[in-house]
């Protein structure tokens, strides 16, 4: 249960790095896309919350 927690915990962590810091040029490979954010912040998170 923790994993899903953790995964959707990253994809709002990496959704408001999209929003709040972002990518003024447009050529940032992570921040450029919304939906690259959250993705990379949902996987992020899921490996974190990983219990091993």
């Amino acid at each position: 249960m923790s994993i899903f927690i953790g995964t959707f915990v990253g994809g709002i962590a990496g959704y408001l790095q999209y929003k709040l810091v972002g990518c003024r040029t447009g050529t940032c490979p992570i921040t450029s896309s919304p939906w690259r954010s959250t993705l990379y912040g949902a996987l992020v998170g899921a490996l974190l919350s990983n219990p091993r």
